[in-house]
């Protein structure tokens, strides 16, 4: 069992590199695949007289975990003291160089890990950091007598690698930001939405509510002294409710038919925050309620699985208006392979079938996935009843094994 005061030290700061990769949906050591980059600690030996000594052997066994845990302290503390971590890292190599070359590992991580620290925007405070610290390198290597080959080689590898590594950071943070400013569109947009029914309903009803009100308390009054009025403010009454009821069933019948509409706005940006490009044609007008409602659905879970499992860079969204039946054809260009019904694509087809439709797939492996759903415009039973399906999973573009799961 890990002591308390362990989890404690290693427990990841608010604003840390951990904290931000948690928060964006990744690893908490999605940073930890670059130690491998740290085996030239191990191979460094090699590259002069080819022998690996006590003195390298014992220094080994002490400085390698102490750049671990200064690695780890790096990602996981505050982006205010993260810095201090990386230099670190970098003092520790220029106090090992004399004795230790396989050090100027920790110098380079250092630099590079120095980027963490540093405000996204901030490029160039970061590069006059890396310049500083190189010069201290430089200056260091010169007394020691160290070639001068290594006095350019250090400093241009960790400008390089520290300009890439920073560039891709902030290529991942704005991805992070447009994938929430995406997040906060569609709750902002669905916000409004629930305002203008709320309106639409209150302008509706509030009236008509209060004139049945106003001829059900009349009809009361006059029900003993006038039968003939209170019986006809009864019919009135009567009358209003049922206007109201063929409103309020019109005005249901508007909010259903925005569905496909919405579904294929909130599609493009799913995809587009996972890198692929949608494309679709307008959605065809005058479906019955049912229709267009069980099409959305079956467009939601098709489309969130191009997202995440497809691997697809396109995908295209077609609807077909016939006579009495409309299509919809949904294709990407990912891997395929899908084979067999998993628990998303059976429920994909056990609504299209309570739609007296039908659904077919094509799924050639590593040639994409295209689904094709018809459904008639007129029935009156659902084939079988519907069962409850979840929202995602198994199609399309998925592998087999995700399409089953």
């Amino acid at each position: 069992m890990i002591p308390v005061w362990l989890r404690r030290h290693f427990m990841p700061a608010p604003d840390s590199s951990v904290a931000a990769a948690i928060r964006r949906g990744k690893s908490p050591w999605t940073d930890g695949v670059h130690l491998l980059w740290s085996l030239w600690v191990f191979l460094t030996p090699l590259m002069g007289d080819g022998h690996y000594t006590r003195l390298w052997a014992g220094l080994t066994v002490v400085s390698y975990p102490t750049f671990l845990w200064l690695y780890a302290k790096t990602l996981l503390a505050s982006r205010r003291t993260a810095w201090r971590y990386a230099i670190g890292m970098a003092v520790m190599s220029l106090l090992l160089l004399r004795w230790y070359p396989s050090g100027l590992s920790y110098f380079v991580f250092g630099c590079v890990m120095l980027r963490i620290t540093v405000h996204r925007l901030a490029l160039g405070k970061y590069i006059l950091q890396l310049l500083a610290m190189n010069l201290v390198y430089v200056g260091v290597a010169t007394w020691l007598g160290y070639p001068r080959e290594l006095w350019l080689w250090v400093p241009a590898m960790t400008l390089v690698i520290g300009i890439i590594v920073n560039v891709e950071n902030v290529s991942q943070e704005k991805d992070a930001a447009l994938a929430l400013s995406q997040e906060e569109v569609r709750k902002l947009a669905a916000t409004a939405e629930r305002e203008r029914i709320g309106r639409d309903l209150h302008d509706l009803l509030g009236h008509t509510l209060s004139l049945i009100t106003l001829k059900l308390e009349l009809a009361r009054k006059l029900f003993e002294r006038d039968p003939a009025t209170s019986r006809r403010e009864l019919e009135e009454a009567e009358a209003v409710a049922r206007d109201a009821l063929a409103q309020v069933r019109s005005a249901v019948t508007g909010i259903r038919a925005t569905d496909l509409a919405a579904e294929l706005a909130s599609a493009k940006l799913m995809l587009e925050s996972a890198g692929v490009q949608l494309d679709y044609g307008p959605t065809p007008a005058g479906l019955p309620p049912d229709v267009e409602r069980g099409l959305a659905l079956v467009l939601r879970e098709a489309v969130t699985n191009i997202g995440r499992h497809a691997g697809a860079a396109q995908a295209q969204v077609e609807f077909v208006r016939e006579d009495k039946a409309v299509q919809l054809r949904i294709s990407d260009n990912g891997c395929g392979g899908v084979t067999e019904d998993g628990n998303g694509l059976s429920g994909m087809r056990d609504r299209v079938r309570a739609l007296g439709g039908t659904l077919s797939v094509e799924s050639p492996r590593n040639a994409g996935t295209t689904l094709r759903v018809r459904v008639p415009l007129s029935w009156q039973e659902p084939l079988l009843p519907l069962r409850a399906v979840p929202t995602a999973g198994g199609f399309p573009g998925a592998a087999q094994t995700k399409a089953q799961g």
